[in-house]
């Protein structure tokens, strides 16, 4: 039998040889990567080994019209700052260019200082890339002669290709058009990446009439793909063909296609959150267009770069969104079919360290635009409180876009405006951008607490869905058992409702965020939660109105990482054990057999042997120093003898949340 593989670890193969098997992950081989331009030498370290495992990387200038640049590892760069770059919103043959895409590295690529893709921030520079790297089941890149006759291409893709994108590279003997197979079009198809036209069939020769395979495609005899003497170079997509993750069975690449109903939307089930969508209509003329999480992917906001045009990103009310499984298409031509490229949301890996995935910042406010960081990864979620000030506290995050929820008050989701947060607060590879004068994020000399929460497996989920009033399931990412679940209606004025695995009655009690109040119960509230789905058996409006939005904010406890846990208040001194190393950077305590409020410290604020200032989740108080409730302990935290009846009575009941 194998070994199985702790998370991020090798296996071995079973088979006598002791060869290890590293498991792959989607943020192994894929990356978005947003920057701004500098002017002068930059690298974009993602973490993504292009030196030596070989890929493409496609840049974009989103701040203003410029061509897509197309590098990759079969034509690299040739040193002294000069590579060769194809544009994908033309037909021209690859451009010899100095000072863009400079090298590929171990661990991403380098820029050099040429306006088209590092210019100087002069007037907010901003471009996006995004890297495929080789690896079988996922990616792989080609290059060829061709011969004027049907010939086998040989790839390394291990897996039939579901979409394979060709352009030739040289002026002789023509500069083809960009070639593009995709499965739902089939053999006798081809649509072009550089144009809006529609599919076209049956005279069209480009894949020679035949199927590829795990090991060849064919071109036929059209100059597009197979000119004789001209040199051409073949991006290739893997479809559904597992080979991530521990078991070596998870998909993370789709080709697909969808046709929408007779109100312009659709619903896709991936079985999977993607990150990326390259898609276009193929039964009449459009834009292709490319959404990614990173540059906004919510029910409020989509931010396309189209591959056919050399136009700056375009701002759209959404048309499309991620689903914990999928993905919702809406606002698009009625009875319509598209083609489309979807990648699966990352990380894979479940995280081994609290600052890999939770970040924390105490910082004074400046009255100008500014972004706040604190976590290695990217952040999904934020909150945000003014220390000093009676002020309300504000729950952001990336799947909900522009809007922002406050945690003492039942409101529904508020738009930010531009002085709380900035237009598109999540467009940053670290932390949120929040406004200029609101006391809410960043008045001047204002004093501010910051938690910025990365989605990870096993530590931190959120998911959207609309609700429908009858008993159901959601499902989730967070490939553990949710031990702790928020959720908030976004469009009604309703309580923060909240699951815990270690309330008396888990599936039948509940708690609201917002109150201080003890536990409510109400028979079947919740259904049981596993490692894929959570639920509810009743339509609470503040669980399931048929028809609103909410969003839901899922935890639990991963090893060294975080804890969702529970204790019996002793009225004495106690230590609360958490499985760290270092003890707990932040606590978040409620008593639940009573009234009390939730507790919050930070070791950005001090968790010391000596007073702790405290927040609470359910007030708009400004934050408490005086007072020495909670100690430092290296496997989690202790509770001081000094504690209150709401955070260690004799015989009370409690529940904490708490992150190292």
């Amino acid at each position: 039998m194998p070994l199985q593989a702790t998370s991020g670890a090798a296996s071995y193969d079973g088979f006598g040889g002791g060869v290890a098997v590293v498991p792959q992950y989607i943020e192994d081989v894929f990356s978005t990567w947003l920057y701004t331009g500098t002017g002068a030498t930059q690298t974009i370290t993602n973490n993504i080994d292009l030196s030596g495992k070989g890929g493409l990387v496609w840049i974009k200038k989103r701040s203003g019209a410029n061509e897509h640049g197309l590098w990759d590892t079969s034509r690299p760069p040739f040193g002294g700052g000069y590579s060769l770059r194809l544009a994908s919103n033309t037909t021209n043959a690859q451009a010899y260019e100095f000072n863009q895409l400079t090298s590929f590295n171990s661990n991403g690529f380098s820029l050099g200082g040429d306006g088209a893709t590092n210019a100087p921030n002069v007037t907010d520079e901003t471009y996006a890339s995004w890297t495929f790297r080789k690896q079988p089941k996922f990616f792989d890149v080609v290059t060829y002669t061709g011969t004027g006759s049907a010939q086998n291409i040989a790839h390394s893709l291990g897996s039939v290709p579901g979409c394979i994108i060709v352009k030739g590279l040289t002026s002789t003997p023509t500069n083809p058009n960009w070639a593009v197979y995709h499965r739902s079009l089939g053999n006798d198809k081809q649509i072009q990446l550089n144009s809006t036209a529609a599919a076209g069939g049956s005279s069209i020769t480009s894949w020679n009439n035949t199927d590829p395979t795990s090991t060849v495609f064919t071109v036929g005899t059209t100059n597009t793909t197979n000119a004789s003497g001209q040199t051409y170079v073949a991006y290739i997509f893997a479809h559904d063909a597992g080979g991530f993750g521990l078991t070596g069975t998870d998909n993370v690449i789709s080709c697909g296609s969808f046709t929408t109903n007779g109100s312009g939307a659709a619903t896709v089930d991936l079985g999977y959150e993607p990150q990326w969508f390259l898609f276009k209509r193929s039964d009449d003329t459009s834009n292709w267009r490319i959404l990614d999480v990173m540059r906004g992917g919510s029910l409020t906001q989509s931010s396309p770069l189209i591959p056919n045009l050399s136009s700056a990103e375009s701002s759209f009310g959404s048309f499309w969104s991620p689903t914990a499984t999928g993905f919702n298409i809406i606002n698009q031509t009625a009875s319509s079919t598209w083609i489309y490229i979807a990648i699966r949301r990352g990380p894979m890996k479940v995280p081994t360290t609290g600052t890999s995935v939770f970040g924390l910042s105490a910082r004074t406010g400046t009255g100008a635009d500014a972004t706040v960081t604190g976590s290695a990864g990217v952040s999904d979620a934020v909150l945000v409180k003014n220390r000093g000030s009676a002020v309300a506290s504000l729950f952001s995050s990336r799947l909900t876009g522009t809007g922002y929820l406050v945690t003492s008050t039942q409101a529904a989701e508020v738009a930010a405006g531009t002085t709380i947060l900035q237009a598109n607060p999540w467009d940053v590879m670290d932390g949120v951008k929040v406004g200029t004068t609101s006391t809410i994020t960043n008045a001047s000399s204002n004093t501010f607490i910051n938690y910025l929460f990365d989605r990870a497996p096993g530590f931190f989920d959120e998911v959207c869905y609309t609700g429908t009033g009858v008993a159901r399931t959601v499902a989730h990412n967070l490939a553990a058992v949710p031990e702790l679940i928020i959720v908030k209606n976004r469009v009604a004025s309703n309580g923060w409702i909240t699951y815990c695995a270690y309330l008396p009655a888990p599936l039948d009690d509940y708690l609201f965020v917002n109150s201080d109040s003890a536990k409510g119960t109400s028979s079947g509230t919740w259904k049981t939660p596993t490692t894929t789905t959570w639920g509810m058996d009743i339509s609470f409006s503040e669980l399931n109105t048929n028809g609103s939005n909410y969003v839901s904010y899922l935890f639990a406890t991963c090893a060294g990482v975080s804890k969702v846990g529970s204790y019996t208040g002793t009225g004495t001194t106690q230590t609360i054990n958490c499985g760290f190393t270092a003890g707990s950077r932040f606590v978040m305590i409620k008593r639940i057999d009573s009234t009390g409020d939730w507790y919050v410290w930070d070791s950005a604020r001090g968790i010391v042997s000596g007073n702790d200032s405290y927040l609470l989740l359910n007030s708009t108080a400004a934050e408490v120093t005086n007072t020495d409730y909670i100690d430092t302990y290296s496997a989690g935290f202790e509770i001081s003898s000094t504690a209150p009846a709401a955070i260690n009575a004799s015989g009370g009941s409690f529940i904490f949340f708490a992150v190292a």
